[in-house]
């Protein structure tokens, strides 16, 4: 038997698949006894969050388990298979147990590293063994979840890591400088009510803002946000630090014009396109100004310094005629040379008469064709200053350098913490807003301790999996080696027996130590083969040292399942005192 985990999240599939999809209590038992009742499963356990559904087996067939579990989803979820299919994911053997394991130390949340996964773990788990549906496999992967689980919050900072994405995104905001200072008074727009959202709102309750606004596809689950925000937050910041923080829902369609108020806008939805595009952002600003927004990059070049009259060749009566000479090719965008290919060949009496033109003076040509070659020298040499200060293209100069504007100080903050991305990323180019996504703190993250919590809770999971499949296998071949150990014994006792017919006069004392001795040399024989065997039986590969060892001491098989039987009903009363 091999385990098989199908099921969709919010990785895989967008929110309005997820929330048709959502199983309630009723539809879950169901689901897990039409699950154990299908032929490829013989252990069940379902695992329902707001963010993922997942339907965990024991099967015996990998084909026919997918099938049957994708089936069995699509039926008791009510949403088609064919429109379910798409979004499903499938993890079989040690690939599932490494989902798992992630999944239960909060690598695979929404909000990473959140510690509630582990409260829903055991839900799941109880919910199995109120049926019956979990067990030997299921029991041992659960509890085993449960203890990785909280060795990585216990261990590491992985608790951490979706308090810190959020507090992050708001210092980069607020430009490093204090979160608070930067929000107090602030009017804050949280668009989605998802658990990132729902992080976002208590932490900028904390942070002092003044208004809080959720807006959401599904209006309940806003207002549901709202009125924890009021009760969890505002009563006791307005005791302990005099802010008033108020809370309000608004539907989607709200949205334009909740941003024309909001200081701060924080958005984390599923949807699959944009939720705010930079012209509503640009909307937004104007409503909020009443002036018209341009794009920051779009003012800043149009923002040039006027330059000195560069029209030689072109404006009427200048003396030389440049539009003659040929620009080379590879000078034609650039740095253009043509003034100074046509400059070359000028005399200093044309030059002198060009820079006399420029200046709009005049000067006899014929005074300076009388001039000696001293005075034509030094004429050349001022020339050629007064051309490296007017600019050496007639035609394409060169813009003079230009100190960058400085950006206008946002009005307002956005902050997409949605993947895909829920904001525009051209909203950034507007002036006076401020946009954080996910990409720009991916960035600036790459070596922030939340990365390096959860680098660690990897390595922490790959272990633990690693040492759940070496126990998982050695306990596969456990029954045959207590059976063989039980014919072992059975072998030694039927022996004795013998012996006793034989010497009937045999005294107990003899009798025992002769017992004892048999039982030695049979331990002694049995002990390096069957440590062996287990050792073997936990690398990868190593089920078939079951069958090996059965096949060379000829178990009956019975005997084998029956010490498999008896394991279990052990294993059954201790879960009947409850999940560690």
């Amino acid at each position: 038997m091999s385990l098989l985990v199908v099921g969709l999240s919010h990785r895989s599939a967008p929110v309005s698949v997820l929330e048709r999809a959502s199983l309630s209590t009723d539809a879950q038992f169901k689901l897990l006894q039409d699950t154990v009742a299908a032929e490829p499963a013989a252990e069940a356990a379902v695992l329902a969050t707001c963010n993922r559904i997942e339907l965990y087996a024991d099967v015996d067939k990998f084909h026919a388990g997918v099938a049957e579990l994708s089936t069995l989803l699509a039926q008791h979820s009510g949403v088609g298979l064919e429109e379910l299919t798409p979004y499903l994911y499938v993890h079989y053997e040690d690939r599932a147990v490494h989902h798992f394991f992630s999944v239960a130390c909060g690598l695979d949340s929404m909000v990473v590293g959140e510690g509630q996964i582990l409260g829903q773990l055991k839900d799941a788990l109880a919910r199995a063994q109120e049926l019956h549906t979990a067990g030997r496999l299921l029991n041992d992967l659960f509890q085993q979840a449960l203890r990785v689980g909280k060795r990585a919050h216990s261990e590491t900072g992985i608790d951490r890591a979706g308090q810190s994405l959020v507090t992050f995104g708001l210092e980069q905001l607020a430009a490093g400088g204090d979160v608070a200072a930067w929000a107090r008074g602030k009017k804050a727009l949280v668009i989605g009510a998802g658990s990132m959202s729902s992080l976002a709102a208590a932490t900028l309750a904390r942070a002092g803002v003044s208004e809080i606004v959720v807006a959401n596809r599904t209006f309940d689950r806003a207002e549901r946000l709202a009125r924890l925000l009021e009760e969890q937050y505002g009563q006791r910041l307005t005791e302990a630090e005099g802010t008033d923080v108020s809370a309000r829902a608004v539907p989607m369609e709200s949205v334009p014009a909740e941003l024309t108020r909001a200081d701060v806008a924080v958005s984390c939805t599923g949807a699959t396109g944009l939720v705010l595009t930079a012209e509503a952002v640009a909307e937004a600003l104007e409503g909020r100004t009443g002036a018209p927004v341009a794009f920051h990059d779009e003012a800043a070049a149009t923002d040039i310094r006027p330059l000195p009259p560069t029209s030689v060749g072109t404006d009427e009566n200048c003396p030389l005629d440049l539009a003659a000479v040929q620009q080379p090719a590879a000078q034609q965008s650039g740095f253009s040379v043509l003034g100074e290919a046509a400059v070359a060949g000028m005399d200093a009496a044309t030059l002198e008469q060009h820079a006399a033109w420029v200046d709009n003076a005049t000067v006899d040509r014929r005074q300076a064709a009388r001039r000696g070659p001293e005075a034509d020298a030094e004429l050349i040499a001022a020339l050629a200053a007064t051309a490296a200060a007017l600019g050496r293209i007639p035609e394409r100069r060169r813009p003079e350098p230009v100190a960058a504007l400085a950006r206008p100080e946002p009005v307002l903050f956005l902050l997409d913490l949605a993947m895909p991305r829920d904001v525009d990323a051209a909203s950034h180019r507007l002036a006076g807003v401020r946009l954080v996504d996910i990409e720009s703190l991916a960035e600036a993250s790459a070596d922030a301790p939340m990365a390096a919590d959860v680098d660690q809770v990897r390595r922490i999971v790959a272990d633990e999996v690693a040492a759940f499949g070496a126990a998982q296998r050695a306990a596969h071949i456990t029954p045959t080696v207590v059976a063989l150990r039980t014919m072992a014994a059975d072998v030694v006792a039927t022996e004795i027996a013998r012996l006793d017919g034989r010497l009937p006069g045999l005294d107990d004392k003899h009798r025992a130590e002769i017992t004892q001795t048999v039982k030695r040399v049979v331990d002694k024989l049995l002990h390096a083969p069957t440590v062996r065997v287990k050792q073997l039986a936990a690398e990868p590969g190593g089920a078939g040292y079951a069958d090996a060892l059965r096949t060379l001491f000829d178990l009956d098989p019975e005997a084998v399942a029956a010490v498999s039987r008896a394991e279990e009903s052990t294993e059954k009363n201790a879960e009947n005192r409850g999940p560690a």
